[in-house]
């Protein structure tokens, strides 16, 4: 990086523009921090559907004043929108969304595809961004969304270097990529521990934080070789800093860079700003004393890459220590500030017998690279006529006035980022100091009003009756039966189950086709990276061929590939099933992955499997607007978590196998082959924990629903296609929960109910 005369960095042609450093805040206080330690945007919550409910968050009137003062300051302002949504809050949601683009806000962080379609057709002008909520990790999803309206997408934080650079080379939307916070150790999206044990739904912005208590492994609940206090906590992740990786950020050409922290106080948030700031502007990672600087605002014990770098090992584990909290006490009260925010340029003309004139140019928003002609907005101001100076010494100089105009301290702008300061002074005149200050300040007074005045108005081409919830549902393709079933392996798939249900699933890497010609189909995993997609490809593919005929899809960034594979078989394109985990909670969600299955290939779903956190009543309501469109789950363990790294190996870490090598570590874990893991909390409550796609886990809940015994209230409530989840049950006990179904009795021992 080198500097002009006038103060300015510039860089090479060949170097990439700088993404966007967006800072969290959680409160008015917070906005400010963020601000004034150089982001070049803020997200925040309003007071309804975001995903922070439990932080301050901004009314409609601080709302207002936050994208006031944000834009003044070169900022932009995105509100989160980011909770699953009920179906009779749909209006609510896109009324919040209208107030939000009257605010004047510069977009929408979204979680639901059916409200955002609805907020799309009322509110054309109002960016959407997919939330991380949606699991976006992988490049397809970008352009399944981009029909739907959506301009950008955050994604997933499990997401490794190279799957970053696919997403960002392969997709049209922008990339938004968490660099530094907390971790979730479930994929975004797709955790229901807080909801379905707890009462705290995670998706609906309430989590409880079940992941940073204690567990146990095994059969006694003892730990399986680890007793350090720090083990015991398998679920706790480090938090992210990928302040060691600002270079190939940069050069992956990802368009926001997001820190995360709305619950965090606004001293954190201007420290973690500021050394972001910095690295950014200097395209340089961190040192470590920075490293340093940002363990002591906040950390885990320190911090982890490892899904960044792929090494998904044991120290990506880490807990919040009584030395870590001393530390973040002493540093959230010492944060550095750059001086301004807006680059701006000023020129004076100083002439004999006319108006002094000052103008002034700046763009609309921060950026470092040059910027285009037509992206400045440019004023100019007249003055007094100068007067012939008695005294030469006394008369004005280029420097003196170049001095004056540069006196920009207190205000947005920053004379060293923009263009600098210049003047053309005739000699032998003079005017006060003080009328060139009053000059320069009327100039950036101006210049404020003409930047605001151009701003894009979000809420222009409302139609509030666009925002009617009764969108048209568009039809599915393929029969699906009344009873569904899904297993973890083939051999839980008996003859009695065969014969209850007319589908029955399996996952992807275990497809086995049925000896006696029932209907099969096979489960698409949760998580499919860029990378892996050719391998899950192939096993589609070798599926299709050898006579599946169902695939059931957790992922809008998954469609494609079912072409791809349908292709590569040779054979016509399967029935389409949705599942649970897209998490469908209201009709225009439900239209909306319709939508999307169509544009993406020409067909769409035989139904949709609703959310299983929605309540008997919900369900009602959602079966009987869209009878035979959807169905809901009423037998089984609900898959609590899907979990990029191995907590299999935290449990029992002595159980790995060196004599099966996996491809990830090295070992492949026993426990894992022979699904006998469990998770046991502190009051000894035992989840079970199966091995899936790539050494993934899911955590099951510890208790299956069922309402085999209560058919009577399933059918009164319009729920007659029903799906059955089978994962921990042996041959006999699949059986003896079929027998039970049909005679219309408990299954026996504790369950749970949807109520």
């Amino acid at each position: 990086m080198t500097r002009t005369g006038s103060g300015k960095p510039t860089y090479p042609d060949h170097l990439p523009r700088l993404p966007e450093l967006l800072a969290p805040a959680g409160s008015p206080e917070a906005l400010e921090a963020a601000l004034g330690a150089g982001a070049d945007a803020v997200y925040l919550g309003g007071s309804a559907f975001n995903a922070r409910m439990n932080a301050h968050n901004f009314n409609d009137g601080e709302l207002r004043d936050a994208v006031s003062t944000a834009h003044r300051m070169g900022g932009r302002i995105y509100l989160t929108l980011n909770t699953l949504i009920w179906d009779r809050e749909l209006t609510d949601a896109v009324r919040a969304a209208y107030a939000a683009a009257v605010a004047g806000v510069d977009g929408l962080i979204i979680a639901d595809v059916g409200a955002a379609a609805l907020i799309r057709r009322a509110l054309p002008s109002l960016p959407l961004h997919a939330s991380t909520q949606l699991s976006g990790h992988n490049a397809a999803i970008g352009t399944a969304l981009r029909a739907q309206g959506f301009s950008r997408f955050v994604i997933a934080r499990e997401t490794r270097l190279c799957d970053l650079k696919a997403a960002v080379r392969d997709n049209p939307l922008e990339v938004e990529v968490f660099i530094h916070g907390a971790l979730c150790v479930c994929t975004s999206g797709q955790c229901l521990f807080s909801s379905l044990v707890g009462g705290r739904s995670g998706n609906r912005g309430e989590c409880a934080q079940p992941c940073r208590l204690p567990y146990a492994g095994g059969a006694d609940g003892k730990r399986q070789g680890r007793a350090s206090e720090k083990e015991a906590y398998p679920l706790s992740l480090k938090d992210l800093s990928l302040c060691s990786h600002v270079p190939a950020l940069i050069d992956a050409g990802v368009s926001s860079l997001k820190i995360e922290g709305r619950m965090k106080s606004p001293g954190y948030v201007a420290g973690v700003t500021a050394v972001w700031r910095r690295l950014l502007d200097e395209r340089r990672s961190a040192i470590p004393d920075e490293v340093e600087r940002l363990s002591a605002l906040f950390s885990r014990g320190g911090f982890t890459d490892g899904y960044f770098t792929g090494h998904i090992d044991h120290a990506m584990m880490g807990v919040r220590s009584d030395e870590d909290k001393e530390k973040s006490a002493g540093a959230e009260k010492a944060n550095d500030r750059p001086a301004g925010f807006v680059p701006v340029s000023l020129r004076a003309e100083v002439k004999a017998g006319q108006p002094v004139t000052v103008t002034a140019s700046a763009p609309r928003f921060r950026w470092e690279n040059e910027p285009d002609a037509e992206e400045l907005v440019t004023v100019s101001v007249s003055g007094d006529v100068p007067d012939t100076a008695r005294n030469p010494e006394a008369a004005l100089t280029e420097a003196s006035v170049v001095e004056r105009l540069g006196k920009v301290g207190g205000t947005a702008y920053d004379v060293s980022r923009g263009g600098g300061v210049a003047a053309d002074v005739e000699s032998g005149l003079l005017m006060p100091a003080s009328r060139l200050n009053a000059l320069r300040r009327e100039a950036l007074d101006a210049l404020d009003k003409a930047r605001l005045s151009g701003m894009p108005d979000p809420a222009a081409g409302y139609d509030a009756g666009a925002a009617d919830d009764a969108a048209p549902m568009p039809a599915g393709a393929g029969e699906s039966p009344r009873l569904t079933a899904r297993f973890d392996k083939p051999e839980q798939i008996t003859r009695a189950a065969e014969d209850c249900f007319g589908l029955c699933f399996l996952p992807l890497e275990r497809w086995k086709k049925s000896v006696s010609g029932a209907r099969r189909g096979v489960v698409l995993p949760g998580v499919i990276f860029d990378r892996e997609a050719e391998r899950a490809a192939a096993l589609l593919a070798d599926a299709l061929r050898d006579g599946c005929g169902d695939v059931m899809v957790g992922n809008v960034g998954h469609l494609s590939l079912i072409r791809r594979a349908a292709e590569a078989a040779g054979v016509v394109m399967p029935v389409l099933h949705g599942d649970f985990r897209l998490n469908v909670t209201n009709r225009a969600s439900a239209a909306a992955q319709q939508r999307i299955a169509l544009s993406v290939l020409g067909q769409g779903y035989a139904e949709v499997l609703l959310s299983p956190e929605l309540t008997l009543p919900r369900l009602r309501d959602l079966h009987r607007a869209l009878p035979g469109a959807v169905r809901s789950v009423t037998y089984g363990r609900i898959p609590l978590m899907l979990l990029e790294k191995c907590v299999i190996r935290e449990l029992y870490p002595g159980s790995a196998d060196p004599a099966k090598p996996d491809g990830r570590s090295g070992a492949a874990c026993a426990a894992c082959a022979r699904g006998e893991a469990v998770l046991r909390d502190r009051k000894g409550v035992a989840f079970p924990v199966l091995r899936t796609f790539d050494h993934r886990n899911v955590i099951y809940n510890s208790l299956p629903l069922s309402m085999t015994d209560r058919a009577d209230e399933l059918l009164r409530a319009g729920i007659d296609r029903q799906h059955f989840i089978f994962s921990v049950e042996s041959p006999a006990a699949v059986d003896a929960v079929i027998r039970a179904a049909q005679e219309g009795t408990p299954v026996g021992g504790e369950v749970r109910r949807i109520k």
